[in-house]
């Protein structure tokens, strides 16, 4: 058998590891530091299977896979997939939470887990997979899953889709080919979502729906978008027993609510880090576009924030209107710029709030410095770093971003 992997990260890796233990007689030619004119100009008609990594747009080769599609293929138990713009890692977290408040075998895999064929071997007809989908991975997917959650969307990656119809199309076959026995549980608030799952043959299920308030309460992490990727978690679990979520809520309330209470969110996703001199910190550095600082900044309405914000516009600053629009908000004391886009606002917004730093450490020094003046002990005030912006300008990538973040934020004495 011969294998060509186009694309060499961690999904790469893991599938030369999975062919080299499973057959014999593999070849596998790696190819990394491509661009697509190269790599799609290539002859491949001598491979067996063509592995393309998420991010390498489709080729459309008839010996053509990937990581998803093949597990997809070689699954041997029901899948809860989960897609959205934003949230995708947060909703699956609770997915699998609430799941193993009923002691079922769940795997978590994907953008959020381990990659997806590392799993395979450990898989029973009785185990479940929960699985986070970006549009890479649902590209060129010929199958969907059992129970599918379908999420807010919005422009995104348009730098490797060619626009966003390509980008909500890719999104699209997480429910494109759902059978009548599957599920498809879809936000009911966005309109690009309502249009994308409007083909799915599934039983449909709208979401955020009413749930008790000792339920709700369960949730330990803030904003009321969380309370709506809790609600589609508690759907999906629902579909997965085959019972409606009101029976579910009315007969597995115990479990529910250790389910979400034993989930406390994600890194870099409105990650609490810690309370000192009564000022809380959190860390949002996921937030690389102006919608997810908006969900940050909204999440704290009724406290008194300082900011942190800016990076590596992906937009040539189009969307800087934006980003200062959601800056505009009442509980938005104080505003720590910092990289590319924070240095161009201040260009662009001459506003009395604006502090300019030229390093993550002068940033965190400038914000502390800030809250500590507006705080108080019965109200503390909250910083928090939500850039609105890609890391590149600055750090590797955005996880470098946060745990540096996160690393100074500890080390304050």
């Amino acid at each position: 058998m011969k294998i060509a992997l186009l694309g060499y990260g961690k999904e790469g890796q893991s599938t030369e590891k999975y062919f080299k233990n499973h057959f014999d007689d593999v070849e596998i030619d790696v190819f990394e530091n491509f661009t697509y004119d190269e790599i799609s100009k290539k002859d491949y008609s001598s491979y067996d299977i063509v592995f393309r990594s998420p991010s390498v747009p489709p080729l459309h080769l008839p010996n053509e896979s990937s990581v998803t599609k093949y597990f997809f293929d070689h699954c041997p138990c029901p899948i809860i997939g989960v897609t959205a713009t934003k949230g995708k890692g947060t909703t699956c977290s609770f997915v699998k939470s609430l799941l193993d408040a009923h002691h079922e075998g769940a795997y978590l895999v994907g953008n959020i887990g381990e990659p997806a064929i590392d799993m395979l071997d450990q898989l029973k007809p009785s185990s479940v997979v929960v699985y986070e989908m970006s549009s890479f991975q649902l590209w060129d997917l010929q199958k969907s899953p059992h129970i599918a959650i379908v999420g807010h969307l919005e422009p995104d990656h348009l730098n490797i889709h060619k626009d966003y119809a390509d980008y909500l199309a890719a999104k699209a076959n997480i429910c494109r080919f759902q059978a009548p026995e599957d599920y498809c549980i879809y936000f009911k608030d966005n309109l690009e979502t309502l249009q994308l799952v409007r083909d799915s043959k599934a039983k449909m299920i709208p979401y955020p729906f009413s749930i008790p308030d000792e339920i709700r309460e369960a949730v330990s992490l803030p904003g009321e978008h969380n309370i709506n990727n809790a609600i589609a978690a508690i759907a999906a679990v629902a579909c997965y027993k085959n019972i409606s979520p009101d029976e579910y809520l009315r007969d597995f309330k115990n479990e529910i609510i250790e389910g979400l209470k034993n989930f406390h969110g994600l890194p870099h996703r409105l990650e609490f880090l810690r309370e000192y001199n009564h000022v809380k910190y959190y860390d949002d550095n996921f937030a690389t576009n102006p919608s997810s600082t908006k969900v940050a900044v909204d999440a704290f309405s009724n406290d008194e924030l300082v900011v942190i914000v800016g990076g590596r516009d992906k937009t040539n600053y189009e969307d800087l209107p934006e980003v200062y629009d959601i800056l505009k908000a009442p509980q938005v004391k104080k505003i720590i710029l910092i990289g590319e886009s924070g240095h161009e606002l201040a260009k662009r917004y001459p506003d009395p709030r604006f502090r300019l730093a030229n390093s993550l450490s002068a940033a965190i020094s400038a914000a502390r410095l800030e809250a500590e003046a507006i705080t108080s002990e019965e109200h503390p005030a909250i910083v928090i770093m939500s850039p609105a912006a890609a890391s590149f300008d600055m750090f590797e990538n955005v996880y470098d971003r946060g745990a540096q973040f996160k690393n100074l934020i500890e080390s304050l004495n």
